[in-house]
């Protein structure tokens, strides 16, 4: 079983660092359906799994210059502050206790979400690029606000869920930036912020005991040597493989878990 911990570990940091999804989107619902972890464990775990795996991505794209720390802050200013309301939130509301079930039925419902962001993110942001508000002389500054306003709701999604900075977080930035972030920069800047907020939440989680660290240490053997391979992949795998497959997966695995 322990073998079988490290090779999910590996195969979804490989996939990580090729596309930027497949942290949260994949270790949680596989922590869930095939492992049999509990959902707030699952979570709380697959957290700090994506942000040292993440943090390992972000710094071999920030060493390929494949990072723009701009938008990263402007993320972080939204989602981190977001985080921290979530955390309070959960704890207040379930009385240092996390719903397993509240948690489980999210996690579905941001999965289906991911799945058609993955899927048609292209077509949805060469719909935005044709929207005439773009050539407005305000949008500029509209575009930092509404940067700082994904930030927020990918924070609520991540603490909530463990997933959304990677397929919805890179769709969002494809919709905002589509002249900015080149598809390389896309996912390293997109990696870059998933760390902070998967730390907040890890955190978060790890107040409320819901991680399993023996669990997280094998996941790791196999993810950190795989993201790195996987980020260095980035610019030969083709996406056009990797999406469809992706996307079915997670359809799949979040009507399991919504349902």
């Amino acid at each position: 079983m322990e073998w079988l911990n490290i090779l999910a570990g590996l195969l979804v940091g490989i996939i990580v660092g090729i596309t930027g999804v497949g942290g949260g989107s994949l270790m949680s619902p596989l922590l869930i359906l095939v492992f049999g972890v509990a959902p707030a464990t699952a979570i709380g775990t697959d957290l700090w799994f994506a942000a040292i795996t993440k943090s390992v991505g972000g710094y071999i794209h920030h060493r390929h210059a494949s990072v723009d720390m701009g938008v990263v802050r402007l993320l972080a200013l939204g989602s981190v502050p977001a985080a921290l309301m979530v955390g309070l939130w959960l704890w207040y509301s379930g009385n240092g206790h996390v719903d397993s079930s509240l948690l489980s039925v999210s996690l579905g419902i941001v999965l289906i979400l991911t799945s058609i962001s993955t899927l048609f993110r292209q077509r949805m942001a060469g719909y935005v690029q044709s929207i005439p508000i773009r050539s407005n002389p305000a949008f500029p500054a509209m575009k930092r606000i509404a940067t700082v306003l994904a930030g927020a709701l990918l924070g609520v999604m991540v603490t909530m869920t463990s997933v959304g900075a990677g397929a919805l977080g890179a769709t969002m930035l494809m919709m905002l930036y589509p002249r900015r972030l080149s598809l390389r920069r896309l996912v390293g800047t997109d990696i870059a912020h998933a760390v902070p907020i998967a730390f907040v939440g890890g955190v978060i989680h790890l107040l409320f005991g819901t991680v399993d660290l023996s669990l997280l240490g094998l996941l790791l053997l196999g993810s950190v040597p795989g993201i790195a391979l996987g980020a260095r992949l980035a610019s030969t795998v083709p996406e056009r493989i990797v999406q469809p497959v992706l996307a079915a997966v997670l359809l799949i695995a979040g009507l399991k878990l919504a349902l």
